[in-house]
């Protein structure tokens, strides 16, 4: 009768997992949505062959190489599959191997899916393929390795040791996609037209708006999977109390960002911006993601207004800079991904504002430098940027070789 009990808590956490992990994909679809709608139209076919493109190369680099280098052990082809139950009751919780693969396979398309916004309408489209390889299979692993994976950083500390805390990944998903990102765009530039020659900032308004609204809810409702399958496990009641605890905070957190960003550009703009709304609702899961099972809710939706608040003028910030991210990435990923980051010591007691600090450079400096290494190496080999000519024409024709709308195209 015991031996049955952990069987069926077996099943319904590797089948909780497996779920989860679905949720967790469905925010590709996410990602392409918002990314294309923020887009200009003759830009759109593009964003979404990275979009899908990065998903299928993520799976395959992390199969080959990335899981073996963040957890140790021979996985290729065999090493993923086979029975991780043992029948004894300190393995009640456990779920089959190939759930947890699956489940990290896609957190590592996040962290890329990120990097695909910021460069947007202007990168190569197989200089982007081709950063995505070394991304999943190499980067994101190794700083995967010294935070989820416990072991050392490059032999000399461990992080957990000095009170690093990551729920789910603010610093090692989001801030590292982010720190990716910033490398890409400071190697490209910005868009043409993006900046005046005394200053000024140029909006160049996306082509689809309810798309790029959609994308934002299809992000919100993965992120249950992205921050509710970290629990890891819901077949007792002290897990699936940890599960409920978690999916309302990060619902909190998301529409109190959004609120709150929407206020700010209220009060900045005198007008109720959209495009601020949306990435306050993502700015707010952002900041919850990094420890959303300790806050009371009143903790998680001050976070995630906090999270809605800075993203605008991390926004502005930037813009400032002539940091041209046509999806608002690094600010929503990287700079509020470190907020989150900061703000797990005022309710987890296992972590230290020291230890997170410390977890947030290793971090972002890893990925941040070897990113721009890879990067300055693509440039060198074939390029990163497309030409002028093929900038303003849309990299659409240029790249693939098609329209997503031609039934809009002049002449036709």
């Amino acid at each position: 009768m015991e031996n049955s009990i952990l069987e069926l808590q077996y099943a319904l956490d590797t089948f909780y997992f497996l779920v989860m992990g679905a949720l967790v994909m469905w925010m590709a679809a996410g990602f392409a949505m918002l990314e294309s709608g923020l887009v200009r139209a003759k830009n759109t076919t593009e964003i979404l062959t990275k979009n899908i493109a990065l998903y299928a190369i993520a799976c395959i680099m992390y199969f080959v190489s990335g899981y073996a280098l963040m957890y140790g052990g021979d996985y290729f082809l065999t090493g993923i599959t086979g029975d991780g139950f043992t029948g004894v009751e300190e393995d009640a919780a456990t779920y089959a191997p190939s759930a947890d693969f699956f489940f990290q396979v896609v957190f590592v398309a996040t962290a890329m899916s990120i990097v695909s916004g910021a460069v947007a309408e202007r990168m190569k489209l197989w200089s982007f393929f081709l950063f995505a390889i070394v991304m999943t299979g190499f980067i994101y692993p190794m700083e995967g390795a010294w935070t989820w994976g416990g072991n050392p950083v490059f032999g000399m500390y461990t992080l957990g040791d000095l009170g690093f805390s990551d729920f789910a990944g603010s610093g090692i998903v989001h801030m590292a996609g982010a720190a990716a990102a910033l490398a890409g765009v400071l190697l490209l530039g910005a868009r043409k037209g993006k900046y005046g020659p005394n200053g000024e900032v140029n909006a160049i308004p996306g082509a689809n708006l309810p798309l790029a609204t959609l994308g934002a809810f299809i992000l919100w409702l993965g992120w249950f999977g992205f921050n509710g399958g970290s629990v890891l496990a819901t077949a007792s009641v002290e897990s699936a109390n940890s599960v409920a605890v978690v999916f309302t905070n990060t619902n909190a957190a998301a529409a109190c960002g959004l609120v709150a960003a929407l206020i700010v550009a209220r009060i900045l703009f005198g007008k109720a911006d959209l495009t601020m709304a949306l990435n306050g609702a993502l700015a707010g899961l952002v900041a919850i993601t990094a420890e959303p099972s300790t806050p009371q809710i009143w903790q998680a939706s001050i976070f995630g207004a906090l999270g809605g608040v800075l993203v605008v003028f991390s926004i502005l910030a930037l813009d400032k800079l002539k940091i041209d991210d046509p999806v608002g990435a690094i600010s929503v990923h990287g700079v509020v991904g470190l907020l989150g980051l900061l703000l797990v010591p005022l309710t987890n007691d296992g972590s230290s504002f020291t230890g997170q600090i410390i977890g947030a450079l290793t971090i972002f400096i890893w990925v941040f430098v070897v990113s721009l290494v890879v990067w300055a190496i693509i440039k060198v080999i074939m390029g990163v940027r497309v030409s002028e000519e093929e900038e303003f024409d849309g990299v659409d024709l240029a790249e693939c070789g098609m329209e997503a709308y031609p039934e809009f195209t002049a002449g036709k």
